[in-house]
């Protein structure tokens, strides 16, 4: 698969770092620096654009200024893309409504388009854009890059003995690294811990999410996202974590 990421900043390189290294080995990344000025309205993407980009399949916009989604129709047309990628990490990059024309705009070009907020929550089927709301889609190029990074899908295995994770295996990994960075923290963590343990490592590892807080949340996106790796490793500790009654007014043992 052929891809071309859209960076502007920190937040795309090291988005690319991470998918070069851990992507298939069949997929080429190449990488477009967006323009550092923009104006307030895009009215002429071209203008903006270069006459000739990488043949593409898939675009990624790792941009950090709104007006770069502005670009994606003219990048789509002129790389051949067939579908694109969007992540609104931030409002203050991608907002909402844009997010919205965004869409609607590649759709009527024949070109799948996702915005996943935050690009974690992405799988193989769907994306959230809200609390309690998610999209789907169906498209075979979107759909084979989330199967290796987006929602963070750890495999943990336990001692039943020590209840203590002896292994865990990275499935799909956050497209920032993060999922990856936490698998290795968890190693040897007790399975009562392993929930905390995973929001810490997410906490520590430089999420690149927004933290201002989100209205379609009411939680910040940084927040959002440290949950959806939280949910994961609970999930498949539960089994071995102990569950503590406390009766109130009774001195316990």
């Amino acid at each position: 698969m052929r891809l071309l990421a859209i960076i502007s900043g920190e937040y795309g390189r090291r988005h690319v770092e991470n998918i070069r290294t851990h992507g298939p080995s069949d997929w080429t990344v190449e990488v477009w620096q967006a323009p550092a000025i923009l104006p307030p309205i895009v009215d002429y993407p071209e203008e903006f654009v270069p006459e000739t980009l990488p043949p593409t399949d898939l675009v990624l916009s790792f941009g950090e200024k709104p007006g770069i989604a502005e670009l994606l129709p003219e990048v789509a047309r002129v790389t051949g893309a067939r579908a694109v990628i969007a992540p609104v990490d931030s409002e203050a990059w991608l907002p909402r409504g844009l997010a919205r024309q965004l869409r609607r705009w590649l759709q009527e070009m024949g070109v799948a388009c996702v915005t996943p907020k935050p690009l974690c929550s992405l799988t193989e089927r769907d994306y959230q854009i809200a609390r309690r709301q998610r999209i789907e889609y169906d498209d075979p190029l979107i759909a084979a890059f989330a199967r290796h990074f987006g929602r963070p899908d750890l495999r943990i295995t336990v001692d039943p003995e020590t209840r203590r994770i002896t292994a865990v295996e990275v499935q799909r990994d956050a497209v920032c690294g993060c999922a990856r960075y936490a698998a290795q923290g968890l190693i040897g963590v007790d399975v009562d811990e392993a929930e905390q343990k995973a929001g810490m490592l997410h906490h520590h590892y430089p999420c690149l999410a927004s933290m201002g807080v989100d209205s379609d949340y009411d939680d910040t996106l940084m927040h959002i996202s440290g949950n959806l790796l939280r949910d994961n490793v609970a999930a498949q500790v539960k089994p071995f974590t102990r569950v503590r009654y406390i009766q109130p007014g009774v001195r316990s043992e």
